[in-house]
């Protein structure tokens, strides 16, 4: 019999218009929308539906909004009769929703971490991010430490310096660290045949440079209640499975400044018999990653009223509910 992984999308995922039919045609969703603009003192709502782009672009107002499609498509799941997943995984700021369905923390506390997070990672130091396609971990590894002996630094928060932030697939990558040194090892990427698309954004994501603000991070993590996950969360920092709410908080505090091991994430649920991915929230962006993975997996996502209805109908016929 198949197993399943539920899986949700992070930072980039977000476009004009996302949400707005499942808010418009199941009243689960209107509801979670409106709690989370409550709590957030601002029409999150409108940025989701409306735009501008640019203030949707925004990471104080990104990574909110896509928690709210999240956990509004999650619950729109859920209240339909969607299957329990044997496990749950989200891709850096998706982890929160990951922990939010796994009813590790509460719809109130997500949301409250997740407003501090963007606060605190929109006023980083200035950084920069590229991915990189076409080159393997360990040759970008090594490329990176070239860079930073280079311009004297090693990617630290006090030294210029670019490291392996996002391990997404095989060879798909993101670089990470001061705009300098993230131009320089893009250029050396394109001279070893990567291929090299510069990230709209304004900090040095899952990099050392954002040291400071992950420890103040850790001190409102420290403040929420957790409870043991309902179900395996597998989290970014180790691509490890855990249900226990200590374990799960202890490594929920190293995210920040820690790179993001999807690949080895998606990798460690193949191994654990999962053939079956559902992504809920904006986007394809990880269905295509695991597709890339491994190609025999079966992935559906959870975007708006018709892919909810799809998905349910593919899952009661492969998962036999």
């Amino acid at each position: 019999m198949s197993k399943l992984a539920c899986i949700f999308p992070g930072q980039g995922s977000q476009s004009v218009g996302m949400g707005k039919d499942l808010f418009e045609t199941h009243a689960t969703a209107m509801e979670a929308f409106q709690i989370i603009d409550k709590m957030a003192e601002r029409s999150l709502t409108g940025l989701c539906f409306q735009g501008p782009e640019q203030e949707l672009k925004r990471t104080i107002n990104t990574q909110p909004s896509i928690l709210a499609v999240s956990l509004a498509a999650w619950r729109c799941y859920q209240a339909l009769g969607g299957p329990t997943p044997e496990f749950v995984a989200g891709h850096s700021l998706g982890e929160f929703s990951a922990l939010a369905a796994a009813g590790v923390i509460s719809l109130e506390s997500t949301v409250r971490l997740v407003l501090r997070r963007a606060e605190l990672m929109e006023q980083c130091p200035p950084g920069a991010m590229s991915a990189i396609i076409g080159l393997d971990a360990y040759t970008l590894e090594l490329l990176c430490l070239e860079v930073n002996k280079l311009l004297g630094g090693n990617g630290c928060a006090k030294t210029p310096g670019v490291v392996v932030a996002n391990l997404n697939t095989r060879e798909q990558m993101v670089i990470s660290g001061s705009p300098l040194a993230v131009s320089k090892a893009s250029e050396l990427a394109k001279g070893m045949g990567g291929k090299v698309i510069p990230l709209p954004v304004g900090g040095a994501f899952h990099s050392p440079l954002m040291a400071a603000a992950s420890q103040e991070f850790a001190i409102e993590i420290e403040k929420c209640g957790f409870d043991d996950a309902l179900f395996p969360v597998v989290q970014n920092v180790d691509a490890g499975s855990a249900t226990a709410a200590d374990v799960i908080k202890t490594k929920l505090a190293k995210q920040m400044d820690n790179p993001v091991y999807w690949c080895e994430t998606i990798e460690y649920l193949l191994s654990q018999g999962v053939d079956t991915f559902v992504e809920i929230g904006p986007g394809k962006a990880l269905s295509g990653m695991v597709k890339k993975i491994d190609k025999s997996a079966r992935v559906l996502n959870i975007c708006d009223a018709a892919t909810l209805e799809a998905t349910l109908q593919v899952l009661k016929q492969a998962l036999r509910i």
